[in-house]
């Protein structure tokens, strides 16, 4: 029994190294199982980003393309509508300058005509005085030329007139018509003048520091806006410097039992600022003060001549006018010549 049980306890050692070692072979296996699985699962996780990436890249591509594409369609409209608005300026302004034209024109055709129908009233007048003068017993020879000598008749073509008929018709007619000489104006470009204002157009601004707006303040806009009131005539050129003017017309009849809630100045019969009693047409407003400024017709053209300057001059500034340079040059020139009539006292009848 004792060396039966010796012989059996090297068996029982070797089957346990045996099992030991096949347990750590299936370790090793089962581990380098797991590695290649991890190392195929981060290969696999790798091609997968990068293909997300690469479809990542190429949509961030295409959205580029399109809001570049989409910034050149706003850039293109943008264009368009600047161009279409200074070429609908340009037509106003033509318009405008043709309308004036026009109206200048049927107004000096009108004046002729009144001439005309005054001439011919007097000629109609004076024949009628002829006839009256004519009797069976004392006929007016002018009126019957048969009743003259034949050598006086033989020189006298057609209806025959007296002296003093003629003489009556032609004073009448040289009180009424008043001859207008045809010229035409010659326009010669001031060096000095043209520099400042392209010095100007360079870089338009509408502040006075530059020569250009300094003369123009000087020798126009001061003058024309110099009114009696002073403190309102600031007040005045405050307001039109700040586009905040407005200029309405006047009703024709006012109403009962209406509250004004703005305060009135002035009044139809006075200028608010001239102080002068005046038929005033239309009354202005500074800004939003609610102040109502009754205006005289001479006020209000000097007003609107300054007016008017500031206007195309902004649209100079804004980029609105697309004209050569000595166009835009002998329009300010047009407009300072409208504020001096003004100041002179000169403006149209339908003011």
């Amino acid at each position: 029994m004792p060396s039966k049980g010796n012989k059996e306890e090297p068996e029982t050692g070797c089957q346990d190294a045996g099992g030991v070692d096949e347990t750590q072979s299936t370790e090793q296996l089962n581990m380098s199982r797991l590695r290649s699985s991890s190392v195929e699962i981060r290969e696999k996780g790798s091609e997968f980003l990068k293909e997300e990436l690469h479809k990542a890249q190429k949509e961030l591509k295409l959205k580029d393309k399109e809001c570049e594409r989409l910034s050149k369609v706003r850039e293109q409209l943008e264009q368009e509508l600047e161009e279409l608005t200074a070429s609908l300026f340009e037509e106003a302004h033509k318009m405008v300058r043709e309308a004036n034209t026009k109206q200048a024109a049927s107004e000096k055709q009108l004046r002729e005509a009144r001439g005309k129908i005054d001439m011919l009233q007097a000629e109609v007048t004076a024949l009628k005085t002829l006839v009256i003068t004519s009797t069976p017993s004392s006929p007016n020879r002018e009126l019957h030329p048969q009743l003259q000598s034949p050598s006086k008749a033989g020189f006298r073509k057609g209806h025959g007139r007296n002296k003093s008929t003629s003489s009556a018709v032609v004073s009448a007619a040289s009180q009424n018509v008043t001859p207008e000489p045809v010229s035409r104006e010659c326009k010669e470009v001031d060096s000095i003048l043209f520099a400042e204002f392209q010095a100007w157009k360079e870089s338009p601004t509408l502040d006075k520091s530059s020569s250009f707006l300094d003369r123009i303040y000087r020798e126009d806009v001061g003058p024309c806006l110099d009114f009696t009131k002073q403190e309102l005539s600031e007040l005045v050129r405050v307001a039109v410097e700040q586009n905040t003017l407005t200029i309405e017309p006047v009703a024709c009849q006012t109403l009962p039992m209406v509250k004004v809630s703005a305060e009135e100045c002035g009044g139809p019969k006075k200028c608010a600022l001239s102080g002068l009693p005046r038929t005033c047409k239309h009354r202005i407003m500074l800004g939003d003060s609610g102040n109502y400024y009754y205006i005289s017709p001479s006020c209000r053209a000097r007003i609107t001549a300054v007016c008017n300057f500031f206007t195309y001059i902004r649209y100079i500034q804004q980029g609105l006018v697309r004209q050569d340079v000595e166009l835009m040059y002998w329009e300010v020139m047009r407009l300072r010549r409208e504020m001096s009539l003004a100041k002179l006292g000169f403006y149209p009848s339908d003011m």
